[in-house]
């Protein structure tokens, strides 16, 4: 986009190949917060059955404590579902011990990758996310189901339009501790 015109966008926009392929190099964003492992998802990736995969993502900054990701962890193992996961490094410790062993076969856990670049892949059939607004906005252009996880500030508001007024997926209400 920035070789068409002298102009740049203010807010997230997704680039023109995932919505209407008029500019065919304008394919990512330009920048990406942290070193994505592209390589090792594609990869991964491209063996996989068309909407056979939960892409699990919370963003640049959510998170979740040691037994929210306990919770998601083994939710995910036993679905039985293929997933990839973004953890970032500062949340690896976080978790279960031999969680990574123990779902190898089924599972990919990255630092990071290219979200466009996956979600606009066919084996993508769920997206779990914070629903911070780029996520959000890059799974609705490219018709990908939701569950929405929303952590904070914009992320609430943006979980309730994608499950009561989009129409494209659901939220996960927040268990109460104590």
């Amino acid at each position: 986009m920035k070789g068409q015109w002298p102009v740049r966008p203010i807010g997230p926009t997704v680039p023109s190949m995932y919505l209407d392929k008029r500019v065919q190099d304008d394919t990512d964003y330009g920048l990406n917060v942290f070193k994505p492992m592209a390589e090792a998802c594609t990869k991964w990736l491209k063996g996989k059955a068309s909407k056979s995969v939960v892409y699990v993502s919370f963003g640049s900054l959510a998170s979740l404590d040691a037994e929210g990701m306990a919770e998601l962890a083994w939710g995910l193992k036993m679905t039985g579902k293929y997933f990839l996961w973004v953890v970032r490094a500062s949340e690896e410790s976080k978790l279960p011990k031999d969680f990574i062993n123990e779902t190898s076969e089924k599972g990919l856990i990255v630092s990071w990758c290219p979200q466009l670049e996956v979600l606009a892949g066919k084996s993508i059939g769920c997206f779990v996310t914070h629903c911070g607004w780029n996520s959000t906005l890059e799974a609705l252009s490219l018709g990908v189901p939701m569950v929405g996880m929303p952590q904070w500030t914009d992320q609430p508001t943006n979980a309730k339009y994608v499950t009561d007024v989009w129409k494209m997926g659901s939220k996960l209400n927040q268990m109460r501790r104590g």
